[in-house]
């Protein structure tokens, strides 16, 4: 674990969602100095509660910027209201799930102002980005890379190097549409199971144990056993991840049925209501009950 930053140049985050805000608790937990901002400051209140600062513009007071939004378009609305802080040699590490164009075009902007641009989308859930768990894929520079590495390992327990602007991209886009793909597995699997007549904690328990086994059954299993669907990462998040995998695909003249299908079935749970809830909450819609679902 990298060494107490107390003294270090503060960084800024912005954007404090589900990721956003497990990132800040990472930096925080490790005595780095952070200036914060988000659109709705009430968000903010319990990372400041915990040792964070506000700032209007993070541009302005941090030489690096961690920035996690919900899609490419809002990173660069964001960026744009802070355009009076851009400084030569500036770093914005960009943990935004986009498509590959949005990066390369993030990148081209921020450098004509001289600010360095790292597109490094995590690929792990808040609670795991919190525990230390995340990995990253990291595309632009190397050494741009190479420098930051201390920044880099305090927020994840690897970043992996993929390529120029638009590969990070690409490489979550692959991750996203496999790990979306075992979560749905996973989930109808267990709505066949309790229709059996089996116990689905049970079954959860021996699959663990079987060739079919993903880790989508230890982060996500239980949750679908119990019907705990306390937001670890969104279902709607996760529809928006499928739609640029699909557009992507097109771009390439590419079909991906089993894809196409899981957004048919994210799209529902959206009608349903489930949105805001855990992507786990896909286990709903694949039972064929519009119920009533809360958040634990």
């Amino acid at each position: 674990m990298p060494q107490s930053n107390t003294n270090s140049a503060p960084i800024g985050v912005i954007g404090l969602g589900l990721l956003g805000s497990a990132l800040c608790d990472r930096l925080l937990g490790q005595h780095w100095q952070v200036r914060c901002f988000n659109r709705t400051k009430e968000k903010a209140q319990p990372l400041i509660d915990r040792g964070a600062v506000w700032s209007d513009n993070p541009l302005e007071e941090c030489q690096r910027i961690v920035v996690c939004l919900y899609n490419s378009a809002a990173v660069r609305e964001c960026l744009e209201r802070f355009t009076s802080g851009f400084k030569q040699g500036q770093l914005v590490v960009d943990a935004t799930t986009g498509g590959p164009d949005d990066a390369q075009q993030l990148g081209g902007w921020l450098a004509e102002s001289g600010v360095e641009y790292l597109e490094t989308p995590i690929a792990a859930s808040s609670d795991q980005t919190r525990r230390g768990q995340a990995v990253a894929f990291v595309g632009g520079s190397q050494s741009t890379l190479e420098q930051n590495q201390d920044l880099l390992q305090a927020l994840t327990a690897a970043a992996h190097y993929v390529g120029e602007w638009g590969a990070a991209a690409k490489f979550k886009l692959v991750n996203n549409l496999i790990l979306g793909l075992n979560r749905v597995a996973l989930a109808e699997g267990l709505v066949l199971a309790n229709r059996l007549g089996l116990d689905t904690a049970n079954t959860l328990a021996v699959l663990k144990q079987c060739n079919s086994y993903s880790g989508v059954m230890d982060t996500k299993g239980r949750k679908m056993v119990d019907g705990d669907f306390a937001t670890q990462a969104r279902l709607t998040q996760h529809a928006k991840d499928v739609r640029i995998i699909l557009e992507e695909a097109a771009k390439r003249n590419l079909d991906l049925p089993l894809s196409k299908t899981h957004l048919q079935l994210l799209e529902l749970g959206e009608s349903m209501g489930l949105g805001d809830l855990d992507n786990s909450a896909i286990v709903r819609v694949l039972q064929g009950e519009i119920q009533s679902v809360r958040s634990k």
